[in-house]
């Protein structure tokens, strides 16, 4: 029932009606919707038995946990055997049996499966500003932060990097508004603040190296089967914006690194997208038209992308144009919103006379489908009700001991269990602030040395001044002091020749007797000489 070209999806009663993916088509992408409880799980991993077995690796986001089956072959004494036999037969599957998958475990956090991680340079600025939520002012200043690196040669490899370099753009503000413009310190506080709720989300984990070769997910084991990279996404399910933009990172990484091939016989890879509306959600302008180009032009390199959803109204137009393959499970139109997607389904696909579309979405039975699926000349069948194939790999979580044996024996091993750290913008900036710090260290310790040398000058001029003012005051007591000294021997030389009481009474004595004497001797005198000449006449 199947060959190298086809992938067997499932017919109606007694394989009426056959529908199968042309694996030279599978490259043009598909949909996979469908209430909660529909069979889109089954759906999906019945798909991606059959890629496996015939040689295409594919990924899938494992949102419930319950993929990780795809490792493990199925099991008669499930509980679900009975339902899937009967399936087989039902349909006419003579050649069904179980089977495993090789699987490789993947998982951001590292703990379900081997770590996932890219640089935040090769994520860029805009699928970051989406991830942070960033508005169009803040984008405008993370683009600065991320040109300004690579124009300075810095590394952004991590979040440490990253807000190593915001605080280097934020110190050079208004340097940079005039060159790129406007750089104002309170986006970059935004995105900081952002940063640090990413890392509470575990972002942390994502960014770093060694970086995820995307060329690992596109091998095949030796036995000819393709890998089945499943991404271990319950716990990143609690921070859906990560999820998205890691997955909307993936296929851009791919774009840009896989060659042009066209349409190849077989898909290189193909990816399932589990929850797919969280993709757009919320999802600026920008962004969808970044997604509306990924989908539309990686098929060239030979990638299919399957999108899984509740609601097919969850995809934009744009994108869901894009989708060739479909297979659309019951939905439920209980709201305004549920007839609105019932309305929306039954217009893409290509009609069937025989099948009244908006009827019979609303009356699908678990594991039961409409599937439109792209021909070999590329146009899409018209819509047929099919009941879809059972899997063969066991439908059901592996236990923790089972997936721990699928990690450690696959052909990853350790390679990316390690961190590598190597230098980055945070060292260089961190490195280039201490050198600085160090330069403003030496200059302060400097200028402080020559104040201090000039402090002491002055202490030491103020310090001559006031002993040349002391030797000077003491020079002036020592000549005051000889003054007095000289004074109080002249005193004292002249109190010495002064004449003491006894004495000036003998001296006056001697004056008056003196002065007696002198007036009779003079008398004498005079009288003598008159005498003599009045006796000579």
């Amino acid at each position: 029932m199947t060959d190298t070209t086809k992938l067997f999806i499932g017919s109606g009663p007694g394989g009426a009606d056959p529908q199968a993916l042309e694996l030279k088509r599978a490259n043009r992408h598909g949909l996979i919707a469908g209430a909660t409880g529909t069979g889109k799980t089954v759906t999906l991993q019945g798909i991606v038995d059959g890629l496996s077995a015939i040689g295409v690796p594919t990924f899938v986001a494992d949102v419930k946990g319950d993929l990780s089956g795809l490792a493990m072959a199925g099991s008669p004494t499930a509980k679900n055997h009975e339902l899937f036999a009967a399936r087989a037969v039902e349909i006419g599957m003579t050649d069904w049996r179980y089977g495993d998958n090789p699987v490789q475990f993947w998982d951001l956090y590292g703990e379900q499966g081997h770590p996932i991680r890219t640089t935040i340079s090769e994520m860029g600025p805009l699928l970051l500003a989406r991830m942070l939520n960033l508005n169009d002012v803040q984008e405008g200043v993370l683009t600065i932060a991320f040109h300004v690196a690579d124009k300075e040669g810095l590394l952004i490899l991590d979040l440490d990097d990253l807000q190593s370099m915001l605080v280097h753009v934020g110190e050079r503000a208004d340097e940079l508004t005039l060159e790129y413009g406007n750089v104002s310190k309170q986006s970059v506080g935004t995105i900081q603040r952002s940063l640090l709720q990413l890392r509470s989300q575990g972002g942390d984990h994502f960014f770093g190296e060694p970086a995820l070769d995307l060329h690992d997910f596109l091998a095949v084991d030796d036995q000819g089967r393709g890998i089945v990279n499943v991404l271990a996404a319950d716990k990143l399910m609690a921070s859906p914006r990560l999820y998205a933009t890691f997955l909307l990172w993936m296929l851009s990484e791919l774009f840009q690194t896989l060659p042009e091939i066209g349409d190849p016989d077989k898909p290189k890879l193909c990816f399932f997208f589990d929850e797919a509306h969280l993709l757009f959600e919320d999802a600026p302008d920008a962004l969808l038209e970044k997604v509306e180009q990924v989908v539309r032009l990686i098929r060239s390199k030979g990638v299919g992308v399957y999108f899984i959803t509740q609601n097919p109204i969850d995809i934009p137009d744009k994108v869901a144009a894009q989708l060739g393959n479909r297979v659309q499970h019951a939905l439920r139109a209980f709201t305004p919103r549920d007839q609105a997607g019932v309305e929306a389904a039954a217009k893409t696909f290509r009609s069937n006379p025989g099948v009244d579309v908006a009827t019979s979405i609303t009356q699908l039975k678990t594991g039961e489908a409409l599937v439109s699926l792209l021909q070999p000349d590329g146009a899409p069948s018209p819509v047929t009700r099919t009941l879809v194939k059972p899997p063969s790999s066991r439908v059901g979580p592996l236990s923790p001991e089972e997936r721990q044996v699928m990690i450690t024996t696959d052909a990853i091993g350790s390679k990316y269990d390690d961190l590598i750290d190597r230098e980055s913008a945070e060292e260089i900036l961190k490195a280039k602030g201490n050198e600085a710090a160090a330069a403003a260290a030496e200059t302060k310790a400097t200028s402080e040395a020559a104040k201090a040398e000039a402090q002491q000058s002055k202490l030491d001029a103020q310090a001559a001044k006031a002993q040349a003012q002391a030797d000077a005051a003491q020079q002036r007591l020592q000549i005051q002091q000889q003054r007095e000294t000289d004074r109080q021997a002249a005193a004292a030389a002249r109190e010495a020749a002064r004449p003491t009481m006894t004495d000036k009474v003998i001296q006056s004595a001697s004056r008056a007797v003196a002065s007696s004497v002198g007036r009779q001797l003079g008398n004498q005198l005079i009288r003598g000489i008159l005498g003599g000449l009045f006796r000579g006449r």
